[in-house]
């Protein structure tokens, strides 16, 4: 696919869908980003300007590339987590359902625009969901697993998983987006607790795990009322999740957070390395072609030797 700063082209439109990909970037400024999400749009902008010209521009887009839309939605971008607010319909029945389907190389995943600000599903960590298919882990933990794509993808290759999120309503939904692949929950675990709070108990316990999810949000606050500020926790994180790593473990570690871009993980998780003794090398996942470079959440995998 090559790679395009703005609108996507109709060639790299018909391979994702070549595919069995529906779920993907379709345009990015400096001021926001269009999404598809099945046949349904959502828009997200930084300040009005940009919202106007993301309208339009997809009103150009769909009559040049043949692409019928069915409902289109617009979500501001504020500078703090605490002020987003859910996406509002711009176009479309306001009494038809607010969830949808999806899917990501035929895997599917439950949307949901009237859930939050997230509707469900990252399209920037497809990369790294497709790599946890390929290197087919028997055990995976899912830090932070939101709705647990990760573990729907290493489930589909015959991973057992455990999954930790704050939010029971998140973990639900991942539950359904495994019986959307027909996937049986028997051999997997929901915990609905702090990830920082779980891993010291699946260490005592004597868990192992051969893939690690560390994807963490910027900033989030348990229900004890401890703040988790990923510039500041995610080395603890880490050394965490190194105890419950098996030898040759595959470790992701992902971030929004501006601040700490890849080099900035990957130093930290050598000092982390030096600090257990344990040794691994790096690689980064391949460009999206959907995404202008430093546009997506940064990932590093640590592999553990």
């Amino acid at each position: 696919m090559k790679m395009r700063s703005e609108w996507i082209e109709v060639t790299m439109l018909r391979d994702f869908e070549a595919e069995g990909t529906d779920a993907h970037r379709l345009c990015t400024i400096g001021g926001g980003w269009v999404e598809r999400f099945g046949r349904d749009i959502l828009i997200s902008f930084k300040n009005a300007p940009a919202r106007e010209r993301l309208i339009q521009g997809l009103d150009f887009w769909g009559a040049a590339v043949g692409f019928k839309f069915g409902r289109i939605f617009t979500r501001f971008v504020p500078k703090k987590n605490e002020e987003r607010e859910t996406p509002q319909l711009f176009l479309g029945n306001e009494e038809e359902n607010l969830q949808t389907l999806v899917m990501e190389r035929h895997l599917k995943f439950g949307i949901d625009f009237g859930a939050g600000y997230s509707v469900g599903l990252f399209v920037d960590q497809r990369e790294n969901r497709s790599y946890v298919r390929k290197i087919a882990p028997k055990r995976l933990l899912n830090c932070f697993a939101y709705t647990c794509s990760f573990s729907v993808a290493a489930a589909s290759v015959g991973a057992k998983t455990v999954n930790v999120d704050l939010s029971k309503k998140s973990l639900a939904r991942g539950r359904e987006n495994f019986s959307l692949n027909s996937l049986l929950t028997s051999d997997h675990q929901f915990i609905a607790d702090d990830a920082i709070a779980v891993l010291p108990r699946l260490a005592r316990k004597g868990e192992k795990f051969d893939a690690i999810i560390l994807d963490p949000p910027t900033f989030s606050r348990s229900r004890r009322g401890k703040a988790f500020h990923v510039e500041h926790d995610f080395e603890k994180l880490l050394l965490l999740a190194l105890e419950l790593a098996e030898r040759d473990a595959c470790i992701l570690l992902s971030t929004n957070c501006s601040a700490l871009r890849e080099h900035a993980l990957e130093v930290m998780a050598r000092y982390c390395l030096k600090a257990t003794r344990r040794a691994g090398k790096f690689h980064r996942p391949p460009p999206l072609p959907d995404f202008p470079p430093n546009m997506r959440a940064s990932s590093i995998w640590l592999s553990l030797r």
